[in-house]
């Protein structure tokens, strides 16, 4: 195993790390200095006189994820692709005993990405624990995958991953989301070792910047996943859909007076029609992969669904507010069911896009 911590502005807590991994277990260890302050210097002295630790410097500072990329490109031509990697954070919120749990899970299932996972009970800062919430809800709405605690330092995945490790994209915190992202593209289990919430001094040395790093988390999360292209799918098939809707309605008042055979009619032609084109924008450009050939049935049971109760909102609007609603309520029911439309969409049309997660 090969411990990687990334360093910036560390103190003697880092060194706590160093002297428990040392003591503790064999592992080997690469801690990248990630341009920190000239303050810093005697914390990297001691670093330097562990025999088993290599320290490899940055003269700038370039983010969290640039420097663990640091690392990885020194295991690779220094080490074996049959070695585990393990990462690990410079603030002594991660525990060789927990550590130690997530190696032997990672060598029980060595083609996972393995997390040591929080569960952020007892003292925890409610901006760690607010923040890991929301993170969580955007990133299991936007993958389909149910991750716990998806802003963990503590990884381990094989050395033979590398490669692929070094390509994502991400040079500071969003690099970490990258990699579940990364994982739940390419079928690779996500396994999550539970461990222990850890917060020295309410989180005082952490240099995550709640505005900065959180917009680059969520920027990453949508424009890395389905979502945004769904978006674009949908909105797409929706200017189809409501275009085919009204001329069909102006259509349908020269022939028949009953505003609710108006509507049936109308949202019936310009559903098969818009749906049709949505399915297969959505099977073969948003969610990818290849599906079941159950997939088209399940589709059309959900606009089925979908349109029943769109219809029976128009009717009932029809009702209570005049006929002159026809016109109006179309478009707010669509944007109303485009949330439910996603979700339903991305869990049961085309599940087989999505990673399967296996916890502890």
């Amino acid at each position: 195993m090969i411990v990687v911590i990334p360093a910036y502005e560390p103190d003697d807590k880092l060194l706590g790390v160093l002297k428990d991994f040392t003591e503790q277990t064999d592992y080997s260890i690469v801690v990248v200095n990630d341009g920190s302050s000239d303050a810093c210097r005697p914390v990297f002295d001691v670093v330097r006189s562990y025999a088993r630790v290599t320290l490899l410097e940055h003269e700038v500072n370039k983010g969290k994820g640039a420097a663990m990329k640091t690392a990885f490109a020194y295991i690779a031509e220094h080490f074996s692709s049959d070695e585990f990697v393990m990462t690990v954070d410079a603030d002594g919120q991660h525990l060789v005993s927990d550590a130690l749990r997530v190696a032997e899970k990672l060598a029980m299932q060595p083609d996972a990405l393995v997390l040591g996972s929080r569960r952020f009970t007892g003292n925890v800062p409610f901006k760690s624990r607010a923040g890991n919430a929301i993170t969580r809800a955007v990133f299991r709405f936007c993958t389909g995958v149910r991750v716990y605690d998806t802003q963990t330092g503590l990884r381990a995945f094989s050395a033979s991953r590398i490669p692929e490790m070094i390509a994502l994209k991400g040079d500071r915190y969003e690099y970490e989301i990258n990699q579940l992202i990364f994982c739940t593209k390419n079928r690779i289990d996500i396994v999550e070792e539970r461990i222990d919430t850890v917060y020295i001094e309410e989180n005082k040395s952490s240099h995550f910047h709640a505005v900065k790093d959180s917009f680059r988390i969520y920027k990453v999360l949508l424009l890395g996943t389905s979502f945004l292209r769904f978006l674009g799918a949908s909105l797409f098939s929706f200017l189809i859909d409501t275009l085919i809707y009204y001329v069909t309605l102006a259509i349908c008042t020269r022939y028949t007076a009953d505003p609710n055979l108006q509507i049936l009619i109308s949202e019936s032609f310009a559903r098969v029609v818009s749906s049709t084109c949505n399915y297969f924008l959505n099977r073969y450009l948003v969610f990818g992969g290849e599906h079941s050939k159950m997939s088209f049935p399940k589709y059309a049971l959900l606009v089925a669904t979908i349109f029943a109760i769109q219809y029976a909102i128009s009717i009932l609007a029809v009702a209570l507010l005049g006929e002159s609603s026809k016109w109006i309520i179309y478009v707010p029911v669509q944007i109303l069911m485009y949330p439910i439309s996603y979700l339903l969409q991305r869990t049961f049309v085309f599940r087989n896009a999505n990673q399967s997660k296996k916890q502890s």
